[in-house]
């Protein structure tokens, strides 16, 4: 089994129990895999120390248009092709694919926005880094 279809089965047996919490507690509540092939502000395991700047900062907003936008910051230094985040990946509540941003390592800045106009309910958003992995972050839009 390669590492994305563990992780996507393991993030499968961790929605149900997400989806029965309201989202202010299913982040603290350890999934499956967490700690070891992802990792949550809960469940930070060898990363501990990296929380702060790894996990994906979750916020939602307005554009001109009126358009809801989700806006994914992940406070990190990208410090070219040594360390950086490679990418954002955005997950709806049933952990299927909604969206990614791929990040150029020479960027000054990990973020990323979503248009989620039509979306209601809970989204995932991984942030991955080159050197501390996946981390997963959770908000109710």
């Amino acid at each position: 089994m390669n590492r994305r279809t563990f992780i996507n089965a393991n993030l499968a047996m961790g929605g149900g129990m997400l989806l029965a919490n309201n989202i202010g507690n299913a982040m603290s509540t350890p999934l499956p895999g967490a700690g070891g092939i992802f990792y949550t502000k809960g469940s930070p395991g060898r990363w501990s120390s990296k929380t702060a700047s790894h996990l994906p900062q979750l916020s939602v907003i307005t554009d001109n248009s009126g358009n809801k936008i989700l806006n994914v910051v992940t406070p990190h230094t990208m410090n070219g092709y040594q360390h950086y985040i490679v990418k954002h990946v955005v997950l709806d509540a049933d952990f299927k694919f909604a969206g990614e941003n791929i990040f150029d390592p020479m960027t000054q800045k990990a973020e990323s926005q979503f248009n989620i106009n039509q979306y209601k309910g809970v989204v995932y958003v991984l942030s991955v880094c080159n050197l501390h992995d996946t981390w997963l972050n959770a908000m109710r839009v």
